[in-house]
């Protein structure tokens, strides 16, 4: 490998004399590492424009840089995020039709799932490892806080263990 020769930077931070000189090396990826222009320009930006993640050759902070998914979080209410709510019952006469086996009668376990802006709910023979999707019962759901209330009516209607 090559040797690196940077130029040294001045009290306030900027660059005290000309670009700095790789010799050696391959040239950065886009997006890659700090700027090397030395024209005034942010020293922590990538000369391209491109975010940085954060990272610098320098040692000072980067400049903000609008990151996809960077704001991300992992509690279960944000829009995208998968959301299950399950509940035991006792299928009413005519049982609950499915998809893929038709009518499931007896003790079942219902799950409502919302992911990506939709609701759908799925049954399973109670303590059983298969699920099958219940007909006509997927749809938009703007808000994701409503799936409580998507749930608790889907258990009223197919609970029904008196007939």
């Amino acid at each position: 490998m090559g040797g690196q020769a940077l130029t040294p930077a001045d009290p306030d931070g900027t660059d005290a004399g000309t670009d700095p000189v790789v010799s050696g090396a391959a040239p950065a990826a886009p997006g890659g590492g700090a700027a090397a222009d030395g024209g005034g320009a942010d020293p922590a930006a990538p000369a391209d424009g491109a975010a940085t993640a954060g990272m610098t050759a320098d040692g000072r902070p980067a400049g903000s840089a609008e990151v996809p998914g960077a704001g991300m979080t992992a509690d279960a209410g944000g829009t995208g995020t998968p959301r299950e709510l399950t509940a035991d019952l006792v299928a009413g006469p005519g049982g609950v039709m499915t998809d893929e086996v038709g009518v499931v009668t007896g003790e079942l376990t219902l799950k409502t799932r919302y992911a990506d802006g939709q609701v759908t709910l799925v049954v399973q023979y109670k303590d059983a490892d298969e699920w099958y999707a219940v007909t006509g019962a997927a749809a938009k759901l703007a808000d994701p806080a409503g799936l409580d209330a998507v749930h608790t009516v889907a258990v009223a209607l197919l609970h029904r263990p008196e007939g």
